[in-house]
């Protein structure tokens, strides 16, 4: 089964932006590709899809990506499916930060530097993109400015704040997460993690092999979705969010879960990867942002 024959046999499904459901597909696409799946159990897989999106009660694409998560693995048998990717993110991010560490310590202004890198980071996105080059995303984004840019707002909050709660995203992108936070040095972070395996997305395995706990305490955001949900969150984590000083959301995944929310302690750190966001947000696809929604762009 072809990319195309899915996306023709479910043409009449509108319950989700079309170009949600078109990446969907791509995603599962190469998975089928990648392990071999069956042709009957990627039409069983189908079938299940075209039922969930008129059946479901969802408020999020990454809810629906969370079924889809589970289905893929039932009848693959894959526990992991982005395991290999997760892992060779990780060893790659690792000696990247080797490299650009000693580097945001002599910056002029090491803020800034480790905030770009870590919004670079952001590229490391197996669900959205197929290929992606984080050498040179690292080079465009010391090259470009930003969209938007609330980054002296960010670090006025980061000062200001008694305890920040940070949303990890992505394997790899959290290895640069980290190496921003070395470099606020702040006494009050608490970085969530996902509640289980989903895409390439973190999670408490990836935070103990690159030394989280160094720079925070760790916890997870109890739900096994690519994004954070508050409706579907853990009781422990919304006793950490709710009462937050300061919250920062990295990726789109996060943006795309917590997108409805108007609220002043969140600050959306992340690169566009998507028709549909640049939309929503006004920008340009492959544009890198810090955003938060209550202050004007």
């Amino acid at each position: 089964m072809t990319t195309t024959d899915m996306d023709t046999s479910t043409e009449n499904l509108t319950v989700i932006d079309p170009r949600c459901k078109d990446c969907l597909l791509r995603t599962y696409q190469r998975l089928f590709d990648k392990f071999e799946i069956p042709a009957s159990k990627q039409h069983d897989f189908l079938n299940y899809f075209r039922e969930l999106i008129k059946t479901g009660d969802f408020a999020t694409t990454p809810e629906i990506q969370r079924e889809l998560s589970i289905r893929f693995c039932s009848i693959s048998g894959i526990d992991d499916p982005f395991a290999e990717e997760k892992a060779e993110s990780n060893r790659i991010a690792s000696v990247l930060y080797t490299e650009w560490k000693p580097k945001v310590l002599a910056s002029d202004d090491p803020f800034e530097l480790a905030l770009r890198l870590s919004i670079a980071g952001n590229i490391m996105d197996y669900g959205a993109n197929n290929r992606f080059d984080i050498h040179q995303t690292i080079e465009y984004v010391n090259s470009v400015d930003f969209a938007i840019d609330h980054t002296h707002l960010l670090q006025h909050e980061i000062k200001r704040a008694k305890t920040i709660l940070y949303l990890g995203d992505n394997a790899g992108e959290i290895v640069f997460d980290k190496l921003f936070l070395e470099t606020i040095n702040h006494p009050g972070v608490t970085y969530a993690v996902r509640g289980g395996i989903t895409l390439n997305d973190v999670t408490f395995k990836d935070a103990e092999l690159i030394e989280m706990n160094t720079v925070a305490r760790v916890i997870s955001n109890g739900f096994d979705a690519p994004s954070t949900v508050i409706a579907r969150s853990s009781a422990e984590f919304l006793a950490e969010y709710h009462p937050a000083d300061l919250i920062i959301s990295k990726g789109q995944g996060n943006l795309e879960g917590l997108i409805d929310e108007n609220d002043p302690r969140i600050f959306f750190l992340l690169m566009v990867k998507c028709d549909l966001m640049a939309e929503k947000l006004n920008v340009v696809k492959g544009s890198f942002v810090v955003l938060n929604k209550t202050k004007a762009p």
